[in-house]
């Protein structure tokens, strides 16, 4: 069997901030052990990409039951997660033979619950800010809350308010980072001094939860350096 094949197990391991304040490298070192995954519907290893370690992940949804919604996430070791700052270096493309509403989803979830199918998250559409196309520009970021707040009925019932526009590339390494304060959440990209999108209204619990690498239907997506800081 390949080395950079993963199988599918949950460890207990240290909190995300503690592994990166003893390593120093901003998570490198955590993301280059897949080990500390655990999947739901994705396939992850460990590559080269660009120029630095990083997981890649892309969907693996054979045997999900037809009708029902598949989160397709990574869940990061034992990172229990409330209000605090999420940041990451991510990139998302469309996958090999994937449709063509396939934009590269890519993004960060946060507050999982055991189970992995409820949690928020925000993520990107790379193929979207560039595009010739206003209205997809306007949709290159986006914010969701599942099971009950999938972007479909975001975007239905209060257009324009959980995504917004940001100069995005597909396939290059854009830094996010995600600052939740109880119920708020703003998220900043390409290192913006300013959020690119501000929810003040979350719609999940205030509950705490684990952190996941996020991807969407047809995507081939990458991650690296990922730091977590809790609030005090």
């Amino acid at each position: 069997m390949s080395s950079k094949l993963l199988i599918v197990v949950a460890l207990v391991s240290l909190p995300v901030w503690t592994i990166t304040a003893q390593q120093g490298q901003r998570g490198d070192t955590l993301l280059g052990d897949p080990s500390r995954l655990t999947l739901h519907n994705v396939a992850a290893t460990r590559v080269q990409y660009r120029g630095r370690d990083a997981i890649r992940l892309v969907p693996r949804v054979e045997g999900a039951t037809p009708g029902t919604a598949v989160h397709t996430i990574a869940v990061v070791g034992d990172t229990e997660f409330r209000d605090g700052t999420i940041e990451a270096d991510i990139a998302g493309t469309p996958a090999a033979g994937a449709d063509s509403g396939a934009r590269g989803f890519v993004g960060i979830a946060f507050r999982v619950s055991p189970s992995g199918d409820r949690y928020a998250a925000f993520y990107l559409r790379p193929t979207n800010g560039r595009a010739n196309d206003q209205l997809r520009r306007n949709h290159s970021t986006q914010y969701i809350s599942e099971p009950e707040y999938p972007w479909h009925r975001l975007r239905r019932e209060q257009p324009g308010v959980y995504e917004s526009y940001v100069d995005l590339e597909p396939g290059v390494w854009t830094p996010i980072r995600i600052e939740v304060n109880q119920g708020v959440a703003r998220l900043f990209v390409n290192n913006a001094a300013q959020p690119v999108l501000i929810v003040s209204d979350m719609k999940n619990p205030p509950d705490s939860g684990r952190i996941a690498l996020w991807i969407g239907a047809g995507t081939e997506a990458h991650f690296s350096r990922l730091r977590v800081t809790p609030a005090r």
